[in-house]
């Protein structure tokens, strides 16, 4: 993306991304501490939500959390399914932007009639109906997003869930680190992306991500959706080497994010030279694919990736003629509450 392209610069998703950097820069990591400390108390943390307000933020806390060791136990399921759980020993963290997210509400109801004391939440939205029903809430700080697509609040979300967890664990690091990973976010989100690539990408039958369980090519398949309109697919880990292939075709493309590197030639061997696909690989290192190469931020790589991924498909976006604001059908909450 080009900050100084009106080409760009006239989409409210595209502000939205490219405002992302200041935020995380800005962010501040000990809003949180007394909750922190209630649910380290608790031991056990459900992170709820549903599409993009929990794909990203959930996961990528959960493998930062195993990564480093913090002594926490984590899980995550999307709203609907979480009531059918019994959580009574769990403190529960909900996410929603609107407040009025029905399979949250409907969680959160059954929870606090049952007279659970450790229910949390993050929205984007003042004194909402989320909010009323937890013990504790809060408001983000990144404002109104200017299209239905939700980028720099999946951002805000997941550094909030970090800097819970690092209070929890007693290893507080990200304050010091946010000005470092804003400055290679930028770096993804303004990359010059090859043209040659683009067209592969916007001409595309399918789009495939592959990538760790850790939610960066979950919510980009997401994204894909969104922006693109086109079918996507996201292929954990080495799923695509395990059979997707006997459905794909020249016409597709796979963009792997962080390749593992000792399964290149696996994939190379029965997608490109088996189906006849294009790999496009997103890392901070060359790979027998064509790269889009990122700087290295450790343990805070997903942001980066994610950033990339978002430049990736508003080139695509803008290349195939589409309104990035406005999907036909997506809304900007899936499914409200009602009654």
């Amino acid at each position: 993306m080009n900050t100084n392209d009106e080409k760009y610069t006239k989409f409210g998703l595209t502000r939205d991304m490219l405002a992302t950097p200041e935020i995380v820069r800005a962010f501040d990591t000990t809003r949180m501490s007394e909750t922190a400390a209630a649910i380290k108390g608790v031991g056990k943390l459900f992170l709820t939500g549903e599409g993009s307000s929990r794909i990203f933020p959930a996961k990528s806390a959960m493998r930062a959390a195993k990564q480093n060791g913090w002594n926490i136990e984590l899980y995550t399921e999307a709203g609907k399914q979480a009531q059918e759980y019994n959580l009574a020993d769990w403190a529960i963290f909900a996410l929603s932007n609107s407040g009025r997210t029905a399979e949250v509400i409907g969680l959160f109801n059954k929870l606090a009639e049952a007279g659970h004391q450790h229910l949390y939440s993050l929205t984007a939205a003042e004194n909402s109906m989320l909010e009323s029903i937890s013990n504790q809430g809060y408001v983000l700080k990144c404002g109104k997003e200017g299209a239905v697509a939700a980028t720099k609040s999946v951002i805000e979300q997941a550094l909030f869930y970090r800097a819970l967890l690092e209070e929890i664990a007693s290893k507080q690091t990200l304050a010091s680190r946010l000005d470092d990973l804003a400055n290679k976010m930028t770096a993804a989100l303004t990359l010059e992306i090859d043209p040659e690539l683009t067209a592969k990408i916007a001409n595309a039958r399918n789009i495939y991500w592959a990538g760790r369980n850790d939610g960066v090519t979950e919510e980009l398949t997401l994204k894909t959706n969104e922006i693109t309109r086109k079918q996507s697919d996201f292929l954990e880990g080495t799923y695509a080497a395990h059979g997707v292939e006997e459905v794909m075709d020249a016409n597709d493309v796979v963009l792997w994010v962080d390749p593992y590197q000792d399964s290149e030639e696996k994939f190379d061997e029965i997608l490109q030279k088996g189906v006849g696909l294009t790999v496009i690989a997103i890392a901070d290192r060359e790979t027998m694919f064509p790269t889009i190469q990122i700087s290295d931020a450790g343990d805070l790589s997903p942001y980066v990736q994610m950033c990339a991924g978002w430049n990736v498909m508003v080139e695509a976006g803008i290349t195939l003629g589409i309104d990035l604001d406005k999907p036909e059908r997506a809304r900007k909450v899936g499914n409200e509450f009602v009654g």
